[in-house]
């Protein structure tokens, strides 16, 4: 047992418990994405349009569904059973996205090949429902309130994140982008057995390593599951699967997953503030959870991409030769990973550096920080491709250094907002606000599907022609990849700018945390 002094040197071992199942998570989840959509494009035959809405789809009912889990762990599962639960749905979602790759045949979209996909991804969005807030809850549960380890601790945990995610695409992105469509289904099961390697680690381990401060176990059950909550949740299998099928099965353009999703993001604030026990500056601390996730959608829309219209950038419009070899364009997707390890550390120290000295910034500032990062990354870019031919390839530097500006942005933004979240939210509803806080990462994933479209066809394959219909945003005609990219500086500069605005009156409502 840890006690309370000794904890007080140093992280709780109980961290790197965390950290370490979340790596493999992270691994299982980013492994995955980094094929996903080139599994669609190239081996199920989708256009990009479709492939990027369908992307958006999943990830973004990804992070909706916490909410889901966040509540039945508060109500009654806690947090292990929770991530146990979890960990096996997403298990054996990998594997079925495994035979979907299997059932492929060349030159034809399976239709096989698809419902076993969304099986496979229902699967892996009710199970990161369960698993994704419960192990992030945790992290704050192993250290008393007001501790100013925690900062930290979230940089720490957010390193294991980019751990799994570095590897992942080398690895299944290795195995299964290679140019070969049949391959597809080996990085598929290699993210299976991630997901398998974490669960397991975490069943053995967390009754001896995850405890509070005073050594008492945390993540407890809190109740027995009664059967309104069993219906609930193969109610909520249900009906994410027939979402994912509604515009298959019934040849229609209404978007309901884009509707669940905003809805959601109107609903949640609603319901969270007529809880009457709440007093005024709890009220006003929830508020700020609030608004910062309205810009965190800006962030995260622009920022994933990288798993999306990126990715076709990648592999149709970068230069990926080295030395006679056509680096996969899945290996990508462990740049910024790369850079997260490196630069972690730097950032942890350097944010430590200015707290001694009383002049660190406010969570709201580093956000804005965050995004205007985000903004210069995509003006690197812009300007890497601006005036080129639509069948050129550019150099792969411009799009890692539009990696690296991203990282400094992420490393200002999502470890603090994780941080952030855990020190504003009341104990009572703090699983059900870390998934209010990725219910933002929800509509920014929807969002993104819905802006990684507007790439203009042609991009890398072929000229445009006279035929050629272009996509419009918000009446802009989209007929360049230096005009796509501007749509993303427009959005999180703009962001940037507004945040800075208001970040003093928003520091006032956070009540001295910061």
């Amino acid at each position: 047992m840890e006690s309370a002094t000794a904890a007080t040197k140093g992280h709780p071992k109980g961290l790197y418990l965390l950290f370490f199942t979340e790596m493999w998570e992270r691994f299982s989840y980013y492994g995955m994405r980094a094929i996903f959509i080139l599994y669609m494009t190239k081996a199920l035959l989708m256009d990009s349009a479709r492939a990027s809405n369908v992307y958006g789809s999943f990830t973004g009912l990804v992070y909706l569904t916490p909410l889901l889990g966040g509540y039945i762990s508060d109500r009654f599962w806690g947090n292990r059973r929770s991530i146990l639960v979890g960990g096996l749905l997403m298990a054996i979602g990998q594997f079925m996205l495994f035979f979907s790759a299997s059932q492929v045949t060349a030159d034809v979209a399976s239709a096989a090949s698809i419902s076993t996909m969304w099986a496979g991804l229902t699967l892996l969005i009710i199970g990161n429902g369960f698993f994704k807030p419960n192990i992030s809850t945790m992290v704050g549960q192993l250290y008393p309130a007001n501790d100013r380890r925690i900062d930290g601790a979230f940089t720490i945990f957010y390193m294991g994140i980019n751990l799994g995610a570095f590897f992942s695409p080398l690895i299944c992105g290795g195995l299964g982008d290679t140019g070969d469509i049949f391959d597809f289904k080996w990085g598929f099961l290699t993210a299976g057995i991630g997901m398998v390697l974490g669960t397991i680690t975490f069943e053995l381990l967390k009754g001896k390593y995850l405890v509070d401060a005073q050594g008492a176990a945390i993540g407890m059950p809190k109740q027995r599951i009664d059967m309104k909550t069993i219906l609930s949740i193969l109610g909520s299998v249900a009906l994410i699967y027939v979402l994912l099928n509604f515009r298959t099965w019934f040849n229609s353009e209404i978007d309901l997953i884009g509707y669940l999703i905003y809805g959601a993001m109107v609903a949640m604030p609603i319901i969270i503030f007529s809880d009457k026990s709440l007093v005024k500056d709890e009220k006003q601390r929830i508020s700020v959870i609030f608004i910062l996730a309205f810009f965190v959608i800006f962030f995260w829309s622009c920022f994933e991409q990288a798993g999306a219209s990126l990715t076709l950038f990648a592999d149709q419009q970068t230069d990926r030769n080295i030395m006679g070899w056509e680096m996969p364009a899945s290996y990508f997707q462990s740049v910024n990973p790369v850079f997260i390890i490196a630069l972690a550390p730097l950032f942890s120290m350097f944010w430590g550096f200015l707290g001694k000295r009383g002049i660190e910034p406010s969570s709201p500032l580093k956000m804005a920080l965050g995004l205007g990062l985000l903004a210069l990354g995509y003006v690197v870019i812009a300007f890497g491709v601006h005036g080129i031919a639509p069948s050129a390839k550019i150099s792969m530097w411009w799009l890692i250094t539009l990696y690296a500006l991203h990282t400094m942005g992420e490393l200002c933004l999502s470890p603090i907002g994780l941080s952030m979240v855990s020190k504003l939210a009341p104990l009572r509803l703090s699983s059900l606000l870390m998934g209010t806080w990725f219910l933002a990462n929800a509509a920014a994933n929807k969002f993104a599907g819905t802006l990684s479209a507007l790439i203009p066809p042609g991009a890398g394959e072929a000229p445009a022609t006279a035929a050629t219909v272009f996509p419009k945003f918000l009446g802009f005609t989209i007929d360049n990849l230096f005009s796509f990219f501007l749509v993303f500086i427009a959005l999180s500069g703009g962001a940037a700018i507004l945040l800075v605005a208001i970040h003093k009156w928003l520091q006032k409502r956070m009540h001295g945390v910061n």
